[in-house]
């Protein structure tokens, strides 16, 4: 089942990771954002309204894809510096929006805000938080290692859900991925951004050793999630 053909309920989030890396469709009850779509078919996703890209490296930003995406959508780009000089040729600048840590951008009720992300291979890297318009609030934190302020991030905007890299970017693991949640404190703990089971199982035991209160949720590429602030 497609996540197009499915709306959450009030006070909820639909969610899917679609590749290996940061790749996650966010759906709220008025809202679609699809958030760093590489390997994937621009026809699949039919309804749209925003693309969120946090930085330039191939697994994270593919031009055509998001031009295609676009021109099938009309949808808005949301993305860092970097990403923008280089779509900025295929997407129409109305369209084009570009952010940095601090940036806040509105589509209807639903906020996207921009905040650091410690990925130092990236130029100029963001990492989103999503508050749908019910209140539920996502943590997309890109490629991040852990950061000192995630702390606070986390004590201020008391995040439901955080995504957290566990492999293949630099220096990341299962045990930077639960550094990040024990910073963070979310209700909810997804692991992505490995093509690897190990990591995700990993990334599981060591938060329920270390963060018995968060949920984790280890997701399968393709499946539809629900989160809500109930849980």
């Amino acid at each position: 089942m497609s996540i197009e053909t499915k709306t959450p309920e009030k006070n909820e989030i639909l969610f899917v990771w679609f590749n290996r890396y940061a790749g996650v469709t966010i759906k709220t009850p008025s809202k679609t954002l699809v958030i760093d779509p590489v390997d994937v078919k621009p026809r699949d996703f039919k309804n749209v309204d925003a693309i969120l890209i946090t930085h330039e490296h191939y697994d994270h930003l593919d031009q055509s894809i998001v031009s295609e995406m676009h021109k099938l959508t009309q949808c808005m780009v949301v993305a860092d510096p970097t990403s923008v000089r280089r779509l900025q040729n295929v997407i129409p600048s109305e369209k084009l929006c570009e952010v940095q840590p601090g940036s806040e951008v509105k589509f209807g009720e639903v906020s996207v805000k921009a905040e650091k992300c410690n990925h130092p291979p990236a130029a100029t890297p963001v990492s989103f938080i999503i508050t749908s318009e019910d209140g539920v609030k996502v943590f997309h934190t890109a490629d991040s290692l852990p950061f000192p302020e995630m702390a606070a991030i986390g004590e201020r905007e008391k995040i439901d859900v955080v995504f957290c890299t566990v492999g293949i970017a630099p220096g990341t693991s299962p045990e930077t991925g639960v550094e990040v949640a024990r910073l963070i404190k979310p209700k909810v703990a997804v692991p992505y951004h490995t093509g690897s089971t190990a990591d995700l199982k990993k990334f599981g035991e060591l938060l329920k050793k270390e963060m018995p209160d968060v949920k984790c949720l280890v997701p399968e590429v393709g499946k539809i999630y629900q989160v809500s602030k109930r849980m």
